[in-house]
């Protein structure tokens, strides 16, 4: 499996699964963009951490929830790449509280961030693949967004919107060549799960079958063969990488 040659845009690819993804793209051989919304100096770190001389990685300050800043993101692909093959919507927050608690602007802020902007990317990647009449779109979800969560309303929300736009997209551009999956990882180690309480981890532990966290390797690897020709013919998948979570 390899992806050499190919173009990767990777949203919210300077930390966690964003970061594991872009470096297993680019270690394979693809050319990687991806975006990041302030830390630069975590988008660096990611830049850096990707060894492969054959393959480039660049970043680009962008906020995937507007769509000027996703044109710009996406212009600035194609006048540095010339084409555009793989396209990873992970970018995603949370602003967990209970419903009744729940401010209009933490439900409007994560529907934003994790659902907006996969229309806003999905909509500027398939104008360059429908050219070619080749891409891979794939999707970061969550079990969150198959079994739901207290106090997390908004982000299952977003992430089971994610699950049917994706199969949406499947069906609409089959016919073009372009596959669309989604992932949908249990509990990975990341900042965002780092700030749970000690005791929401044990319980979850408790609940993961393989009895592990799962980590942003777990989710790369996936990701990469569903970017892979050896995938073409997986298209409207939901594929759960949550060491038994879901079940």
């Amino acid at each position: 499996m390899e992806l050499k040659d190919k173009v990767a845009v990777v949203t919210g690819g300077s930390r966690g699964i964003g970061r594991a993804i872009v470096m297993r793209l680019n270690a394979l051989g693809a050319n990687v963009a991806f975006n990041y919304l302030s830390n630069t100096t975590a988008a660096k770190e990611t830049v850096n951490g990707c060894s492969n001389p054959n393959a480039r990685v660049i970043s680009h300050r962008c906020d995937v929830s507007k769509a000027d800043d996703v044109k710009e993101f996406f212009k600035l692909v194609l006048d540095e790449f010339g084409k555009i093959d793989i396209v990873v919507n992970n970018a995603g927050i949370n602003r967990d509280n209970l419903l009744m608690r729940m401010k209009d602007e933490e439900w409007e802020r994560v529907i934003d961030v994790n659902l907006t902007s996969a229309f806003l990317v999905t909509r500027e990647a398939v104008k360059a693949m429908i050219r070619k009449r080749y891409g891979r779109l794939i999707y970061i979800s969550s079990v969150v967004g198959i079994r739901g969560n207290v106090g997390q309303a908004n982000y299952a929300a977003s992430k089971g919107g994610i699950i049917a736009f994706a199969k949406s997209i499947a069906q609409e551009y089959a016919g073009r060549n372009i596959t669309a999956n989604t992932v949908a990882p249990g509990f990975i180690e990341t900042d965002m799960t780092a700030k749970l309480p000690e005791e929401v981890r044990k319980r979850y532990l408790a609940s993961i079958p393989l009895k592990r966290y799962g980590k942003g390797e777990d989710v790369a690897n996936l990701v990469a063969f569903l970017a892979s020709d050896e995938a073409g013919y997986i298209t409207g998948q939901v594929i759960a990488v949550d060491g038994g979570l879901a079940i």
